[in-house]
């Protein structure tokens, strides 16, 4: 019996949180980080919880507590949030063809993160239009939780656990871009992708030796695009 058919004969969500199961090994350990550092930088446990159940924005959030603990203005605190999620502006429309018959959707939103975004724009079209909005639920909505409760964790227990086990801190850092390098990964199925991801992959460590860190990843990803399109259109006048 194929994936589909499982999912019509089941429960849409029931396999939307089993695909996003995989995602919680790079949430919780970077959402124990976020607990830990909030609660060191001047935010209570509630605070700090409230801040990964309503902005839930990852980066953002490591921001929004060192701007806010270092006393920057909270115009300016806001504007450099909403900048770093100005990627969502692109996440959006790219998924709201295969949610959109049901609104639904729009509060679904707020549980959308880069990793959600990729899980779902791989997956989505494989599914029935009437299985979509559940499956997307069920994933966006564990992976959400897994936030909320990694931070939780952080706030409350980070000090003890980072001082029984000091090698924790050494191994939290490295457990969202492995996160993101398992979801990368399966995209290198044919040489269009291969080439793409290879050539992001060269420019950003490239840029970041040379000392433009904080330019890195967009051009690097900019970069990716360029090539991407160009071999695409290519082989594609290639073929007529």
């Amino acid at each position: 019996m194929s994936t589909t058919t499982q999912i019509l004969a089941g429960t849409p969500w029931k396999q939307g949180v089993k695909d996003a199961i995989p995602l919680l090994g790079g949430y919780i350990p970077v959402a124990i980080s976020f607990g830990l550092i909030s609660v060191q930088s001047g935010f209570s446990v509630l605070e700090t919880i409230l801040i990964s159940a309503f902005i839930y924005a990852g980066a953002s959030q490591f921001l929004f507590v060192a701007m806010a603990a270092s006393g920057a203005p909270l115009w300016l605190v806001v504007i450099m949030t909403l900048l770093i999620n100005a990627r969502h502006i692109v996440y959006g429309p790219n998924l709201s063809p295969y949610l959109n018959h049901d609104k639904k959707w729009l509060p679904l939103m707020h549980g959308l993160t880069d990793q959600i975004f990729a899980l779902a724009h791989a997956r989505l079209p494989q599914l029935p239009d009437q299985a979509r909005i559940g499956w997307y639920t069920g994933a966006a909505v564990l992976a959400w939780l897994s936030w909320v409760a990694g931070t939780a964790l952080g706030a409350i227990a980070g000090d003890e656990l980072t001082q029984r086990w000091p090698l924790i801190n050494d191994i939290l850092p490295f457990a969202l871009p492995a996160l993101f390098f398992v979801l990368i990964v399966p995209r290198c199925n044919n040489r269009l992708w291969t080439l793409t991801i290879a050539l992001s992959a060269v420019a950003s460590v490239i840029l970041k030796m040379l000392g433009y860190p904080n330019v890195a990843i967009p051009l690097a990803a900019m970069s990716g695009a360029v090539l991407f399109y160009a071999l695409k259109n290519r082989r594609i006048l290639g073929g007529q």
